[in-house]
């Protein structure tokens, strides 16, 4: 969007806090947002979303609701909080990560942003900023990553309209899995640009990359917030540090992932920091914010406002209003906001312009190519990443597991179930325990997984087949199995020990068995092979 002079776009009504004590101990609050959101000075796909009620209360008091809502878990439960043993401090990361990224994204003049030309693809737009107010946090401590002579700051952002793919679905992809988006050949780019600090490409898969490992810190009281710590292991930051690798490290805020939840907005944002770790470090923001259009079509409900904080009553597993309103009502859209920061050297400006322009296109094409790959049009009927009761291999692929596990086992594994193919795959999908399908080759990979086996992988079904069936299981787990496996072949089925297994997130994950079977298809030949973990959590 070009900049707006004055940035001024609501008048703010009468608006206020009412809180009222209660008997026996405890208060009630009511919050008012009363604004005048001006919804004609906005270009016409974004207007819905201005002159929603429905987006307000989202955006701002629902927000509101469970911001104190933490706060007065916080205060009344010292001993127990989610945000571990210094509340105060990591609320105080989180809140500078959203900030940061917010200034990067309104890119004010008042607070020293100013726009480059562009290079005649007006779809990135390129800011810098060398106001001495930016620049002091950068430079508290050199030894966090960035460069001493970084003496201005640049932003390249963008955003892109999305069809049919739920905030919440793809924000949890990108999160996932980083290597899918993040470029590995920044190296190709100039050694210069590249050598500005080691922290200067925020989330980049800079020359060699081993993997990455998501190290959890907080979550707020409904889980709708995650502050984390992701280490990229074995990064080099130019050619010539290829031979000793670094990991690096990044300290990521996500909210929103949640589809069933109230709210229908997305963000993942993530900044470099050292491996000390220090409450004052130096956060220079970049990332990815996921806003549906939809949420800006008000229902014709009455209740409406009552469906949005009674998920504050009830959690977000058990409200699926919002979700419902956009994704089952056909065609969705979305509007994603990309946007990189960048420390650099004043002189190097035009170079660093270049590779950062070409770095956010690559990341949009990435984007473009996963959220292509995630609508219903590749997944079936049913938006995202559900059941995809469209597909013909589908259905008859739960028939095969059903009757399969009827024909070795001698029992159902689905109770009082009809013969249709649809009600088996239902059933099959809503099953308590994770099932896993996997092609019976040499080097088993994944090729199938019920809702509670993508749950147990921290996976979604695109991702699946990237996961082999040796990274699940740990040591113990893989000798069993290969003692096991001539019996699954041979007789049609095994039953493991319980022991511990690892998500596609390296977290551990113990089960009290296993049931392994032979998944025959049509012309009664061997197709695949089924996992079945009973009574399964997260250690």
């Amino acid at each position: 969007m070009p900049p707006v002079q004055n940035f001024v776009r609501a008048e703010i009504l009468p608006s206020g806090y009412l809180i009222r004590p209660c008997e026996g101990g405890g208060s009630i609050i009511h919050i008012v947002d009363h604004m005048n959101l001006e919804a004609w000075s906005v270009p016409e796909v974004l207007r819905p979303l201005y002159e929603s009620s429905a987006v307000l209360a989202q955006k701002t008091t629902v927000a509101a609701l469970r911001y104190l809502r933490q706060i007065a878990q916080e205060v009344s439960q010292t001993n127990v909080s989610n945000w571990g043993r210094r509340p105060a401090a990591l609320r105080a990361l989180s809140q500078r990560l959203s900030r940061g990224f917010n200034e990067a994204l309104n890119g004010l003049t008042d607070e020293g942003w100013s726009m480059l030309g562009s290079d005649g693809m007006d779809d990135i737009t390129i800011l810098v900023n060398s106001s001495p107010d930016k620049l002091m946090g950068l430079n508290l401590s050199f030894a966090n990553g960035f460069s001493s002579l970084s003496n201005a700051v640049m932003c390249a952002k963008a955003s892109m309209l999305l069809q049919n793919v739920p905030p919440a679905i793809l924000l949890r992809f990108l999160r996932e899995h980083r290597s899918e988006w993040a470029d590995n050949n920044i190296d190709a780019y100039s050694a210069a640009a590249i050598k500005v600090g080691p922290c200067c490409l925020p989330g980049t898969r800079v020359g060699n990359f081993g993997g990455q490992v998501i190290l959890p810190l907080a979550h707020t009281v409904e889980h709708e917030e995650l502050l984390e710590v992701i280490k990229l292991e074995g990064v080099g930051h130019s050619p010539e540090d290829a031979i000793m690798p670094r990991d690096m490290f990044l300290l990521q805020l996500c909210s929103g992932m949640d589809e069933n939840a109230v709210g229908t907005s997305a963000e993942l944002i993530f900044a470099p920091i050292d491996a000390s770790f220090a409450d004052d470090a130096p956060l220079l923001p970049s990332g990815f914010r996921i806003i549906s259009l939809e949420s800006g079509k008000e229902s014709s409900s009455p209740n409406r406002t009552l469906d949005l904080t009674s998920a504050l009553e009830t959690g977000p597993a058990e409200n699926k209003v919002g979700n419902d309103l956009h994704t089952n009502g056909g065609t969705s859209r979305s509007v994603m906001t990309i946007a990189f920061q960048f420390a650099f050297e004043s002189h190097m400006q035009e170079n660093v312009a270049s590779m950062a322009r070409q770095y956010v296109r690559s990341i949009i094409s990435s984007v473009q190519r996963v959220a292509l790959a995630l609508s219903p049009s590749h997944l079936g009927s049913h938006g995202g990443l559900r059941l995809p009761l469209g597909t013909p291999e589908a259905h008859t692929l739960a028939r095969w597991i059903f009757q399969s596990y009827r024909c070795f086992l001698g029992v159902e594994l689905l109770k009082s179930i009809a013969e249709g193919s649809e009600s088996i795959l239902k059933s099959l999908w809503h099953h308590s325990d994770a099932i896993i399908c996997c092609s019976a080759k040499a080097m088993p990979v994944f090729t199938f997984a019920n809702q509670a086996g993508l749950d147990m992988l921290e996976t979604t079904l695109v991702a699946l087949q990237d996961i082999t069936l040796e990274k699940v299981f740990d040591d113990h787990g893989r000798k069993n199995l290969c003692s096991e496996f001539p019996q699954i072949m041979q007789q049609g089925f095994a039953c493991l020990q319980g022991g511990i297994c690892l998500s596609s997130m390296s977290r551990p994950i113990s089960y009290e068995r296993a049931v392994a079977w032979k998944v025959m298809n049509e012309e009664d030949s061997p197709h695949s092979i089924c996992f079945m973990f009973v009574n399964w959590s997260f250690v």
